[in-house]
């Protein structure tokens, strides 16, 4: 089992049939979902579910869903548009990360709740103990955002 960084093949196509909204005010929310080394994550992932997801071994730091983003909402640089989000913190973290999903929770037009919009692979184990687990999103510009539509 492997996670492999992608774009989800499903979100390419529900963006086409309008069913996101990263608009800053008013849009969606999504999540980022924190999974384990077991984990079978890439583009074919269509949904959030909590197979492999992981737990704390110690302390409350993070729950079963991940948290929520804060989303800067939608950028056109030339050609280029993109949506990032804020970095999230899980404080007093005691456990084991490899790679993340981020899912919108308020699908539009489905009675799905939970889509994959993408996967992002850590590269191997990361690991906090009783520390503070952050993820850092790229710059929110047309070269690194963490989506961006070329």
């Amino acid at each position: 089992m492997a996670i492999t960084s992608a774009i989800c093949s499903s979100f390419k196509q529900e963006l086409l049939q309008g069913k996101h909204s990263f608009e800053s005010s008013g849009g969606h929310t999504f999540k980022i979902a924190l999974f384990d080394s077991g984990a079978s994550l890439g583009a074919a992932t269509t949904d959030y579910s909590t197979s492999e997801e992981i737990t704390n071994t110690s302390g409350s730091a993070y729950t079963a869903g991940g948290a929520a983003l804060t989303n800067a909402g939608v950028s056109l640089s030339s050609t280029t548009a993109f949506t990032d989000f804020s970095d999230v913190s899980f404080s007093s973290a005691s456990f084991t990360a490899n790679g993340a999903m981020i899912y919108n929770t308020t699908t539009n037009g489905g009675s799905n709740t939970t889509d994959s919009v993408c996967i992002i692979a850590f590269g191997s184990d990361k690991t906090a103990t009783n520390g503070t687990f952050t993820i850092q999103f790229p710059a929110a510009d047309a070269s690194n955002a963490i989506i961006r539509l070329a």
